[in-house]
């Protein structure tokens, strides 16, 4: 599991806040939780003692994770390599954990180029593991044809977006390549908050009112619409009820449970929404079999988001 935030000001407030949040983390966390402490971020905003104080208390426990979204200009050697140069002063290491790299345009073939440089810089011991972020399948089985070592691609993956399933998880679990999956609670939608609510009158409900929620309610509206998500909340509540957990719990672990799932990330904010009980929880939830099939059968009265959307990513690349 992964907890991450962007930084957008205030920066040494946040700062306290992060460490505050990170040294709760470990003392709560299960022997099972990695926390991800995502560095690369906090070096562009905090130019001071700070980070290197969060740096020397936590340096058992967090990694150097980072991503790499290059403009399509051509990916030479020397071009790739100052780039990852950048992130490795920026994070003060002299190897990243784990490089996941995106690419926008699949015309512009320069992804397999940019990705036999960096596997040349893994060999050199600057990245220890390359990964990919929002890649198809069709991509993905070009990209281990061509022998470049990835290790997982994260993607987007809940009860409403079941795509990886249908198959990029088939090729990953002939390949080993692992899935680390986002929006598995979907920006909060999948919560008690939202459950037996009516947002289609002004006020008399929740507001959709950061771009997280507004994302993925326009993933519900794809799969469906809001009536046939309440039916899946209401099958979530009475699962969770059951073993005395949330709603949310219940979601990532029916994604966690999934084929070729090694992860899943779930974002907090900061003083008001730090998920730490309900993410615990998930290591100690184990779902019966009525519970799989009462998931799966509210999941399937929804819309094939395969056919309506397109593969993993296609959301982010459409005209």
């Amino acid at each position: 599991m992964g907890c991450g935030r962007r930084v957008v000001g205030g920066a040494e407030l946040i700062g306290m806040m992060l460490l505050m949040l990170c040294l709760n983390m470990l003392m709560l966390a299960s022997p099972l939780l990695i926390w991800l402490i995502y560095m690369d971020l906090l070096k562009i905003y905090m130019g001071f003692s700070l980070i290197e104080f969060v740096e020397s208390v936590l340096q058992n426990y967090w990694n150097s994770l980072t991503k790499w979204v290059p403009p399509p200009v051509k990916m030479t050697s020397s071009y790739v390599r100052d780039s990852i140069n950048v992130s490795r002063k920026r994070m003060d290491v002299e190897s990243l954990d784990m490089l996941q790299f995106h690419w926008w345009d699949y015309s512009n073939p320069g992804y397999l180029d940019a990705l036999k440089h960096l596997t040349d810089l893994k060999e050199e011991g600057k990245i220890k593991t390359v990964a990919l972020t929002n890649f198809d399948t069709e991509r993905l089985q070009i990209i281990l044809e061509n022998e470049i070592p990835v290790v997982s691609n994260q993607v987007q993956h809940s009860l409403v977006d079941m795509r990886p399933q249908q198959r990029m998880a088939e090729l990953c679990q002939h390949t080993g390549v692992k899935l680390i999956t986002y929006g598995t609670v979907m920006g909060g939608l999948l919560s008690e908050k939202f459950l037996d609510t009516n947002i289609s009158i002004p006020f008399a409900g929740p507001a959709i009112n950061t771009p997280s929620l507004q994302k993925y309610k326009r993933m519900v509206d794809a799969w469906g619409g809001w009536s046939l998500f309440q039916g899946l909340l209401r099958t979530l509540k009475q699962v969770a009820s059951k073993h005395g957990v949330s709603i949310a719990t219940v979601g990532v672990k029916y994604i966690l449970d999934q084929p070729a799932v090694a992860g899943s990330m779930v974002g907090v904010r900061l003083g008001l929404a730090e998920h730490i009980q309900d993410t615990n929880a998930i290591f100690s939830l184990v779902l019966d079999e009525d519970d799989m099939n009462s998931i799966r059968e509210a999941t399937a009265k929804g819309k094939d988001l395969l056919k309506v959307i397109g593969d993993c990513g296609d959301e982010y690349r459409r005209a």
